[in-house]
């Protein structure tokens, strides 16, 4: 869609916006390196989505309204925005991940960049919910869940924005059906699919929604938003608070605790830039200056963190501190040499399509890893004493067809412990006497949501009085 007028509209920046970036990357950030401390960190990737909603609704609908609206301007500076920080970060874990990863989770990698590069890691993520699979800190593009569901939004949005105007319908009831549908599915889900509900953006859009009708509000009815902007901010603060103290990984989450950093959010925003709070400590410098390099630093924190613990599972305090400083660093070199440097090009077109093409490139690296089943001829899989990942299993293609593997029998078929259904809750790990007490307990009727992990003589406690013919150490280490 290209209008005469092709350039889009540009909101008035806002400090403030910027300084709940800061709140929101630190918290994650806090998080991830530091759950006991911060076990509720983990609403800041919310708050992002409030903020994306309401920018990006705020640049189309005004665009729209002012018949300035192109959407091949649009995307181009959509990519120039997302892509050349998120290439770079791919490509530095794919180095890494030559040099630490053994093969089974380099080809993991693999497929997470692929998930990266097609903003569809969600869905990668949410079909990776088996016991074979390690551990999500162990996963070091695990974070760009969140960047895929707004990529997604970025694509659905202003497409069906376009088509609505044509029409002549209203934004505002659009916005608002979308938001209650969303919730609605996320409510369902959250009760019957929790891992769905977690990943799937029709679960998540109803944040991004709320960030929506925060801009339709802003731009037509401003003296309803501008009252009590004082009480507005106090209570997005005290929302967010509650939801940083009163969350953590026990929750179910998104489901109705969501409410708490989304209506956070919704409040601070709308209360303005001339609320005391957003003016006094949203707006400071040091504030603006972390959220102006939130984007970066939110790529670059987590798989420093992620490559550590592969690293040093043992990782203390200090280390990760270290690793946070390291990306921290590492963001501000990419927003100010990469990031100001693009985003300021003459030919923003041809800069666009060139890099769209290096991120196809990564991807097609990622394709070569996956395809390659991670190298499993390079060094690091021969130094490797104890993998992180059940290699243990998956030694050969064939298998005696039971769940049970034995000192000198073939491996097991995941297909065969594993049942067809959601993920296994029930994880049975040992040696012989596990494999019996199984086999006895459910008369071989394998409960569904249950999976069996076992060899004879490999204890998963290494410490027994065990002379094993292999490494029971493998096993144990491995489900660990």
């Amino acid at each position: 869609m290209q209008h005469k007028h092709p350039h889009l509209a540009h909101p008035k920046y806002r400090p403030d916006i910027d300084g709940l970036r800061a709140v929101a990357i630190l918290s994650v950030i806090s998080f991830h390196a530091f759950p006991d401390i911060m076990p509720g960190g983990f609403i800041g990737v919310d708050v992002f989505f409030v903020i994306s909603g309401f920018l990006i609704s705020t640049i189309i609908f005004s665009s729209l309204e002012r018949d300035r609206f192109s959407l091949f301007e649009f995307y181009v500076r959509r990519i120039k925005r997302i892509v050349p920080a998120l290439t770079l970060v791919l490509l530095s874990c794919l180095v890494a991940g030559w040099f630490l990863l053994v093969a089974i989770e380099f080809d993991q990698l693999g497929k997470h960049t692929l998930g990266g590069v097609g903003f569809i890691e969600n869905l990668v993520l949410w079909r990776e919910n088996g016991y074979f699979d390690n551990t999500s800190e162990t996963k070091p593009l695990l974070h760009l869940w969140s960047l895929a569901i707004e990529e997604q939004f970025y694509i659905f949005w202003p497409l069906l924005l376009a088509f609505v105007w044509k029409r002549q319908w209203s934004f505002l009831k659009l916005t608002l059906l979308i938001a209650i549908v969303s919730f609605a599915a996320n409510i369902y889900l959250m009760q019957r699919h929790p891992t769905a509900a977690f990943y799937l953006p029709v679960s998540r859009f109803w944040e991004l929604m709320a960030g929506g009708m925060l801009a339709y509000a802003n731009l037509h009815r401003p003296q309803l938003i501008d009252k009590f902007r004082n009480a507005q901010s106090v209570l997005g603060f005290a929302l967010i608070l509650s939801g940083l103290l009163v969350l953590n990984k026990g929750r179910d989450f998104p489901g109705w605790w969501a409410l708490l950093p989304t209506l956070g959010a919704f409040f601070i925003i709308s209360a303005g830039p001339a609320a005391w709070l957003n003016q006094k400590l949203l707006s400071t410098k040091p504030m603006v200056w972390i959220g102006l390099i939130s984007y970066p630093l939110y790529l670059w924190h987590w798989p420093l963190l992620s490559y550590l613990r592969i690293v040093d599972a043992e990782a203390s305090r200090y280390d990760k501190l270290g690793a946070i400083i390291i990306a921290i660093a590492l963001a501000w070199l990419t927003y100010w040499f990469i990031e100001r440097k693009i985003r300021t090009a003459k030919k923003a077109s041809l800069t666009a399509l060139i890099l769209f093409l290096l991120l196809l490139a990564t991807g097609l690296l990622g394709t070569m890893v996956h395809m390659h089943q991670g190298y499993p001829e390079r060094s690091v899989n021969k130094q490797s004493g104890i993998p992180a990942t059940l290699e243990l299993f998956k030694e050969s293609r064939e298998s005696d067809g039971s769940c049970e593997k034995f000192n000198h029998g073939k491996p097991v078929k995941e297909e065969v412990c594993l049942s067809n259904s959601e993920n296994p809750r029930l994880l049975f790990v040992g040696d012989s006497h596990v494999m019996a007490l199984y086999s006895a307990i459910f008369a071989k009727q394998f409960p569904a949501n249950s999976m069996l992990i076992a060899a004879h003589a490999c204890p998963l406690y290494p410490n027994l009085s065990y002379t094993p013919t292999f490494d029971p150490t493998r096993v144990g280490h491995g489900v660990i």
